[in-house]
């Protein structure tokens, strides 16, 4: 039994380019380095998968047949993005999965695997929805997702949490040094939740979210996530676990309070951090009056910068060490014109805030301090 289909280039291209993301070498199951194609009703639907999340996009074609099969995904994306654009018609067999591929100048056979064999996403659970724009959802990644740990050990730091209720949602990242809370007014779920969304997901997520206010829709349940916008579906399976109680850390008095240019701080820590120890990063913080110095070191090899910046300041005179590869990646993610920075003593957490934020978000950065070699 044979099937055919008529498809454009580009367009074919185009989404093929939003499923690779999730498509890896994988010597275990080979049929996870290939792309599904099912056809029904001149419509394609193209799916890819590791097994921990999947991402499946639909386009019209012309076909009078129907049927699916498994193509190797490297091949076929390095073949079409020679291609210009133009129509190709697909003809595959389904019994020994040949697939033939024929353009107005050639014909080109690869072999394929049969689509029956490609794992499946099923979850039959009652789901939940929330709508986010696109716009918001490319923001909540872009401010948490850089502070999630590594650590395989605990499985809940690795990813960002979403804390779901009717009041708002709150998105938390943390690696025990570093934590970001960032809070959404704008957007209500109907009941209570907490899921954990593991961080490889977000980020192919965010590289295929269109720019324009596209409505994402996000269904959950205890185990799978599945994001929906245009012709796109993200599923991606929860991270299991307890998420560490993230505000018994934040520290509520600090009442030495410095503000700053985020620009000029940034650039200051880029030149600086050059000169730090490169295991550590540290920088020392001098604050006294209406001025910071910032101070790197590395005593092994004898190199040290200082650079001074005005600030405004409340508080008592202090030195206060962090590192500065954490204030950096805080500092990018954030996008104001001024910041703040909340401090107590030189060894308890430091807390950066915006100055002004859009009142429907509230954006809080915790960094725990590098104890400076005296």
């Amino acid at each position: 039994m044979s099937m055919k289909f008529i498809v454009s280039t580009t367009a074919l291209l185009r989404n093929l380019q939003t499923v690779n993301g999730v498509v890896s070498p994988n010597t275990v199951l080979p049929i996870l380095e290939d792309f599904l194609f099912v056809v029904e009703k001149n419509k394609l639907t193209i799916s890819g998968t590791d097994l921990e999340t999947s991402i499946t996009t639909w386009m019209d074609i012309e076909s009078k047949s129907e049927g699916k099969v498994a193509i190797p995904a490297r091949i076929l994306v390095d073949y079409l993005k020679t291609l210009p654009e133009q129509p190709l018609t697909f003809s595959i067999d389904e019994d020994s999965c040949q697939v033939e591929i024929t353009t107005d100048r050639g014909k080109y056979k690869l072999n394929g695997e049969n689509g029956d064999d490609f794992p499946r996403v099923s979850s039959d659970d009652k789901m939940s929805d929330i709508i986010l724009p696109s716009g918001v959802l490319q923001k909540v990644i872009n401010k948490t997702a850089f502070a999630t740990g590594t650590d395989e050990l605990r499985p809940p730091m690795t990813g960002v949490l979403f804390q779901l209720n009717k009041d708002g949602i709150n998105f938390v990242a943390t690696d025990a040094h570093k934590l970001v809370r960032y809070r959404r007014t704008d957007a209500k779920a109907s009941g209570s939740a907490s899921l954990i969304m593991p961080k490889k997901a977000l980020n192919l997520l965010k590289s295929n979210l269109p720019g324009e206010q596209t409505q994402v829709t996000i269904s959950y349940n205890s185990s799978f996530a599945f994001f929906s916008y245009n012709n796109v579906k993200l599923i991606c399976r929860l991270i299991e676990g307890r998420y560490p109680d993230y505000n018994a850390v934040i520290p509520t008095e600090n009442p030495n309070r410095l503000t700053i240019n985020r620009a000029d701080f940034l650039n200051t820590l880029r030149r600086v951090i050059i000169f730090s120890n490169k295991t550590t990063h540290q920088v020392i913080l001098k604050i006294k009056g209406n001025e910071l110095i910032v101070n790197a070191q590395d005593l092994d090899f004898s190199n040290e910068a200082n650079e001074r910046l005005d600030c405004t300041y409340e508080g008592d005179n202090m030195e206060i060490g962090f590192n500065a590869k954490f204030l950096l990646e805080m500092l990018n993610a954030m996008d104001n014109e001024e910041v703040r920075m909340e401090l107590s003593t030189p060894n308890r957490a430091g807390l950066l805030l915006p100055t002004e934020s859009d009142p429907a978000e509230d954006l809080l950065m915790l960094v725990m301090p590098v104890m400076m070699n005296v």
